[in-house]
């Protein structure tokens, strides 16, 4: 008699079972942040200055602990014009599914400058980020990424000097991330 009552039961489970853990799997996290950037100029005699500014990521999560990520910003200084960034690249996370969630990540695209920001006319070089953070469950489908800090690598020419230069910056983000 209980074999009876327990075949079945463990058929449902096995048939509907992924169906309700694929809906609970949450494959793309979209991210809005404050981004605050120290920018180094690469020739002597120029002085470091701070640019403000936001960025938005899209993240799709292959498993648990990899991602491909899409990350585009904007930074500006009233008196140096703005940068503008394009980047992609993979992100590593650890406990994914925990109540904090450090990750690293390797971003690598463009970026813009316009004609007033220390550059001999608009430029769009190679650019990269190096970096990681710390996100923080809010709800299940609400993180605040509570700190990210990135080596934010850029190649403009500068006034001073028309050869390419490479500025070693710097790009400490917070923001919130939604999961889907």
């Amino acid at each position: 008699m209980k074999f009876k009552l327990v075949l079945p039961l463990v058929g449902f489970v096995f048939l509907f079972g992924p169906a309700a853990q694929a809906q609970e799997r949450q494959v793309i996290d979209v991210g809005v942040s404050y981004s605050y950037v120290r920018y180094n100029p690469a020739t002597s005699g120029l002085k470091s200055f701070s640019l403000n500014g936001g960025s938005a990521s899209a993240a799709y999560n292959f498993n648990s602990w990899f991602s491909g990520v899409a990350d585009i910003g904007g930074y500006g200084n009233g008196g140096r014009g703005t940068v503008s960034s394009y980047l992609f690249g993979p992100r590593v996370s650890l406990n994914r599914y925990g109540r904090v969630t450090p990750f690293g990540q390797v971003l690598v695209g463009i970026a813009h400058a316009g004609n007033s920001f220390l550059t001999t006319g608009g430029q769009t070089p190679f650019s990269t980020v190096i970096g990681g953070g710390l996100d923080w469950r809010w709800t299940n489908h609400i993180r605040i990424r509570t700190a990210e800090v990135d080596y934010f690598l850029t190649h403009f020419s500068e006034v001073r000097n028309t050869n390419t230069q490479v500025q070693n910056n710097l790009r400490v983000s917070s923001g919130f991330v939604f999961r889907f």
